[in-house]
């Protein structure tokens, strides 16, 4: 945290009304909304593109659109506007999840609406700390090859990740599991090509149907025990296997499996460390797949991405803590934002395969995020939005998806700038307002809006 009185030696790079810190799917969600909206906003982005983890963490696929079992669509606005684009380009398709698409495809078409927007870019920039007037945060510090600059904001929307700019100002955070803070492990994503994708899904259906009393057998769970077994594999995973495709590379599939246990996202060391096992474990795991699976005998290595994937670090608590009884009683809030519906997502946090808290809801499960959850206390003029949100270690594992971080990510941009459209502080705005723009804008809010969204497609 720097006063105001200890950045006057430093130059002023830009002055706007929103800051948006972190161009991931939290980032394009706040930017695009509060820039359509009139707002002069500008993204401080550490890499050479939007979409964070989808782009940059080479995570090809996004979700989650539906409620459980897929009935009802229950996020609309600029996530389902993104899920639209990607399709209509031919760089994706659609899945009972939500999309899988090609991360170079991605990448333009999020750029394209910048542009469209007006929402200004600066990449290869590092957020440095807030800048904080008493109780509000009036910018922030970067730092890139110009050296270390100011941005003069009227409004900073957190969309880190990790809460760092709301760190920084001095918010009340938590992190990880109450007993020991202990986070969920880290996840390096890679792509592998030679893969003939027909003889693959015919072993794995195969596979299915000799495992049909085994839950998720379509991750060829003793596949990777077999492998274990035998020595070809250590046992940093079982219980987790993600595999996506695109129809532009047919030969090719992403691969969400690595796993690396207690790492401190916050710290450069841990990343280093995590990011170093995870893509030994990446090379191990194709030599597994070569030995192992029908139809992936000549795979290699395609790509890594740029950085590693994190599920879990700093919690900003804010006006309400999402918890875990508000998402299984499916609590409905008076200032609800958007609705989530994925599963509650717990990785092993001391080892290999699924956490004992990991929580599979029934068919038609969706539940509310209030607005309250992206206030944080005490600072005026933030905003959070993404996985840093106010909620518990439980519910995190749910909320964390790429679906939902757009979503809270478009209402926190709504509210910085309705709140400066009514010169009130976010904190004070009144959510019937942010909910009446979040629906002009395609949002949906509640019961009525979803089966409104449903008859329209009918």
């Amino acid at each position: 945290m720097l006063k105001e009185s200890e950045i006057s030696s430093l130059p002023v790079a830009a002055e706007v009304d929103v800051l948006v810190v972190g161009g991931g799917p939290a980032g394009v969600g706040a930017a695009f909304s509060a820039a359509r909206l009139g707002a002069k906003t500008l993204v401080v982005e550490q890499f050479n593109c939007l979409g964070g983890v989808a782009t940059a963490g080479g995570h090809g696929h996004i979700s989650k659109y539906d409620n459980q079992g897929g009935s009802r669509r229950i996020v609309g606005g600029i996530a389902n506007e993104i899920a639209d684009r990607v399709v209509k380009a031919g760089v994706g398709i659609r899945d009972s999840h939500g999309i899988m698409f090609e991360v170079e495809g991605l990448k333009i078409i999020l750029e394209q609406m910048a542009g469209e927007s007006k929402t200004d870019l600066l990449y290869h920039t590092f957020f440095c700390d807030s800048i904080v007037d008493g109780p509000t945060i009036t910018g922030a510090v970067i730092q890139n090859k110009n050296g270390r600059q100011i941005i003069r904001a009227k409004r900073v929307v957190d969309c880190t990740g990790d809460g760092d700019a709301a760190f920084h100002a001095g918010c009340e955070f938590e992190v990880g599991r109450k007993k020991d803070q202990k986070c969920q492990p880290v996840t390096l994503m890679f792509t592998i090509g030679g893969v003939d994708w027909n003889r693959v899904d015919k072993f794995r259906q195969q596979y299915i149907k000799d495992h049909n009393g085994e839950r998720d057998a379509w991750k060829l769970e003793e596949v990777y025990a077999e492998a274990v077994r035998k020595g070809d594999m250590r046992p940093y995973q079982t219980g987790n296997m993600g595999w996506w495709w695109t129809p532009t590379r047919p030969d090719q599939v992403g691969v969400n499996f690595t796993h690396v246990i207690h790492i401190d996202s916050t710290r450069a060391e841990d990343l280093t460390r995590a990011t170093l096992e995870a893509r030994k474990q990446a090379y191990e795991t194709i030599d597994v797949y070569r030995k192992y699976i029908p139809g992936m005998e000549k795979c290699y290595m395609v790509s890594t991405p740029n950085t590693i994937g994190l599920r879990e670090s700093r919690r900003i608590m804010g006006e309400y803590i999402l918890n875990e009884d508000d998402l299984k009683n499916q609590r409905v809030f008076e200032d609800a934002i958007c609705y989530g519906s994925f599963f509650v997502d717990i990785h092993n946090i001391d080892g290999p395969g699924m956490d004992p808290t990991i929580w599979h809801p029934p068919k038609g499960f969706k539940y509310q995020v209030p607005y309250r959850s992206l206030v944080p206390r005490k600072i005026e003029n933030l905003l959070v939005a993404g996985r840093c949100i106010s909620c518990t270690h439980i519910a995190l594992g749910s909320i964390r998806v790429m679906v939902q971080c757009m979503a809270t990510g478009e209402a926190a941009g709504t509210a910085a700038a309705l709140s400066l459209g009514s010169s009130t502080s976010p904190r004070q705005l009144n959510p019937k307002k942010l909910q009446d723009q979040l629906r002009k804008q395609g949002g949906i809010i509640d019961a009525n809006d979803i089966e409104r969204y449903a008859k329209a497609k009918e």
